[in-house]
């Protein structure tokens, strides 16, 4: 390592921050220093093996532009802006899914003299097929992860669209699971299993007496997932009558039980699922065209069973 130029201290103490694994990389992809972090993770003789990123990630013998992969520190070198990219890396202890963040470092003429790249591991991915987690390998599910790791931290609703059997509930629980409302509970909903007559109680809840046979309060489903993930399963058979209370709830996060009126508020992540492709339906009413308006604030398109075989 003696070839290579002197780290300020500076430097060092920057790189030692962060707390996940992070290296500090010259403009030629060369590994200048690592943080404690990253000895830990990756072992110290993993450095003294590989002396460029490219080859200690993907074990390529040039840089990942030129290997078909998306290089965030060209695009970092080029556009002078932190970039973020999801990849696939190699690791002493087997692949895994890796968000990598790339910062630039300015010196007093603002030219990049280094380049910062902070590895943050996914929680709900494996490329191993007997993990109960998300499992896959291919571009498409890549991106799908991508998507999961930038809406997670959010308060964001989330629309999932796919075919039957790819995993909608799955991605929603990875969704869940990598939010900040992991320790809140799960809650999912099938929209389909629910009558007009059922929807407001079994949803929202009631109150003692609200009804003939009501003799308890009853809490909603919306209240069981405060603090948590609500997932909406089969959210297009939800009756148009009803679409215009589940839009007052995804509006204003606010929703009533069944009589005597009690006004509640929830602060709950909403993800919801389609089966059908339900942009074909927007027409139908203007409730369903606002309530989609609302659940299409992010969407995550989910790859046809058809697509899969690079993933297995």
């Amino acid at each position: 390592m003696s070839r290579l130029p002197t780290i300020s201290a500076e430097i060092k103490t920057l790189l030692q921050g962060f707390p996940e694994p992070a290296i500090l990389l010259s403009r030629d992809c060369h590994i200048l220093a690592a943080n404690t972090a990253y000895q830990q993770h990756y072992g110290e003789e993993y450095l003294l093996k590989h002396h460029f990123c490219y080859e200690a990630s993907h074990h390529y013998k040039v840089p990942c532009d030129q290997a078909g992969e998306s290089c965030p520190l060209k695009a970092t070198l080029e556009t002078g802006q932190p970039q973020q990219v999801l990849h696939l890396h190699h690791t002493p202890h087997g692949e895994t899914h890796v968000n990598i963040q790339t910062l630039p470092i300015y010196n007093d003429k603002t030219e990049i003299v280094y380049l910062l790249e902070i590895m943050h591991s996914t929680k709900v991915t494996s490329t191993q097929t007997q993990s109960q987690n998300l499992v896959g390998r291919s571009k498409a599910f890549n991106r799908m992860l991508a998507q999961i790791s930038r809406v997670a931290p959010s308060e964001t609703s989330v629309l999932l669209l796919g075919e039957s059997g790819t995993g909608k509930e799955l991605v929603a629980q990875a969704i869940h699971i990598a939010s900040n409302r992991a320790q809140g509970h799960f809650i999912p909903v099938d929209c389909s299993g629910l009558s007009e007559n059922l929807f407001e109680s079994e949803m929202f809840g009631h109150e003692k007496g609200a009804f003939t046979g009501a003799y308890t309060r009853k809490q909603g489903l919306v209240e069981a997932a405060r603090g948590g993930t609500l997932f909406l399963d089969e959210v297009g058979d939800i009756p148009l009558n009803l679409q215009v209370k589940l839009l007052r709830l995804l509006e204003t996060g606010i929703y009533r039980r069944t009589i005597p009126v009690t006004v509640s508020t929830i602060n709950d992540q909403v993800t919801r699922k389609a089966t059908k492709d339900l942009v074909d339906c927007l027409f139908l009413c203007i409730f369903f065209t606002l309530i989609m308006a609302k659940l299409a604030l992010y969407f995550i398109p989910l790859a046809s069973n058809s697509f899969r075989a690079s993933s297995a």
